[in-house]
């Protein structure tokens, strides 16, 4: 019987969705962090439950052929990229199995996806390093010192982190001039436990098409101590701002973000080029934090629809508008719907922008704007989803069958909502057509897919 502590050796056989390396003792399943298809390992049991248990490498016997040597010192404790230890060729592999899997396994489904797109530089090769254009930092205080980070797997303990491979160094250069001003003027840094504390999270984001950059400062208050000099002192440091914000958020909650920003210097909002139209975004406002893999997702998204001029185009959660406007040439009107009432705005200003004059956007929930749209009669003939990892709802997915589109385009950043959600729509009258997969999140456990689903 397996026990706690107890060491076996093992050989990796496969990888769940979170990246941990899959191998056996005494017939169980034993999942082990750091593990690479191919190894046999030396493992330490840390955690046994009924049916599985959770391992620690304690030596690399016989490494695997993908194994590869980190780039990053802190891979491991941070928890975000947990592919840092195998050959991106490998993790390009093993990301698109596992969206066949779940099309297959958890969706019934006959269709396999066409291929894994990534980003590639204009000799052809893979790029990750420096994709991320969005950066979220707990504030902790590490010796007295105030330090950012990012939070370890299944914590809210925060890992200290000068520098981060997947975002632009730029961002270095930004936490590194809040912490020195926080060190400064003594502002304290906000507790989890006590509620107390002025600074939470610090907030980047980065156009890369201008390299300008927006930042944001999430504070358990209204103001901050010295703003004035605030801003300065980041402005000489960060001369790619455009601007600094500060955000209200003074509940007692894991969401990062306050509902009301306060803008301290320069504009309350970032642009950027995307499929070669402009965007502004609020800095809440969705966008996809690869802009380049994000190209790659859209494309493949109107290959799928095959829109044609006269049709109509619903697209659902929105955000700030970018797949709806990116196809709107190719129709003859776009509607788009986002709960965000900031994004509503910018998607409605991104139109106006960009000179397009056949879309327009409301806001609401997705599951009720489709049932006010069919109770308005409108029967688009290309619906477009790109919902949150937890998937459309069901009055979302009975409502678009109602609606009766000849074409439903599926954009999921979790493999597994997605199949769920495809067998319902399957039900509903759609089978999945076409599928691919596209390595939006480099090194990291996470894959984007579109589907396309026509009407039985």
């Amino acid at each position: 019987m397996i026990s706690k502590n107890d060491i076996y050796t093992m050989d990796i056989t496969g990888m769940t969705a979170a990246g941990e390396g899959v191998g056996r003792a005494e017939g169980m399943a034993v999942f082990v962090p750091g593990a690479a298809v191919g190894d046999r390992l030396s493992v330490r049991i840390v955690k046994v439950l009924r049916s599985y248990c959770y391992g620690r490498v304690e030596a690399v016997l016989t490494p695997s052929p993908a194994r590869t040597q980190p780039d990053c010192p802190v891979w491991r404790a941070c928890g975000g990229c947990v592919y840092r230890h195998i050959s991106y060729e490998e993790e390009l592999r093993i990301k698109r199995g596992q969206v066949d899997d779940c099309l297959r396994r958890l969706g019934g489904l006959s269709v396999q996806t066409e291929g894994i797109l990534c980003v590639r530089d204009e000799e052809g090769q893979p790029v990750w390093n420096g994709c991320r254009n969005k950066a979220l930092y707990p504030i902790t205080r590490v010796d007295g010192r105030a330090a950012v980070g990012f939070y370890a797997v299944h914590s809210h303990r925060v890992v200290p982190t000068e520098t981060c491979p997947l975002s632009p160094p730029v961002f270095d250069r930004a936490a590194a001039a809040v912490t020195a001003f926080l060190d400064r003027t003594g502002v304290s840094v906000y507790d989890e436990g006590t509620g107390q504390g002025l600074a939470r999270h610090l907030y980047l984001r980065y156009a890369e098409s201008t390299g300008a950059v927006l930042l944001t400062l999430v504070v358990n208050g209204e103001s901050l101590p010295e703003q004035g000099r605030f801003v300065e002192e980041l402005r000489q440091a960060i001369p790619e701002l455009c601007g600094v914000l500060l955000s209200v958020n003074r509940e007692r909650t894991n969401v990062a973000l306050g509902k009301r920003f306060i803008t301290l210097w320069g504009e309350p909002y970032l642009e950027d080029v995307l499929c070669g139209l402009r965007f502004r975004l609020a800095p809440n406002a969705f966008y996809q934090v690869n802009r380049r893999g994000a190209e790659l997702l859209y494309g493949k998204a109107a290959e799928y629809a095959q829109l044609r001029p006269g049709e109509l185009l619903l697209d659902l959660y929105c955000g700030a508008g970018t797949i709806g406007l990116s196809m709107a040439s190719r129709a003859g009107r776009v509607i788009g719907v986002e709960i965000v009432p900031q994004a509503v705005e910018n998607a409605r200003e991104n139109a106006r922008r960009n000179g397009i004059e056949n879309a327009s956007f409301f806001c609401a929930d997705a599951g009720e704007a489709a049932q006010r749209l069919l109770r308005e009669g409108l029967r688009p003939d290309v619906v477009v989803v790109d919902p949150p990892r937890k998937g459309c709802g069901e009055d979302t997915l009975q409502a678009i069958a109602q609606m009766g589109p000849g074409r439903l385009v599926y954009v999921s950043c979790d493999p597994a909502t997605l199949a769920r959600d495809c067998a319902r729509l399957r039900e509903l009258g759609y089978e999945a057509a076409r599928a691919s997969a596209v390595d939006m999140f480099p090194r990291t456990g996470h894959v984007e897919t579109v589907v396309l689903l026509s009407r039985a």
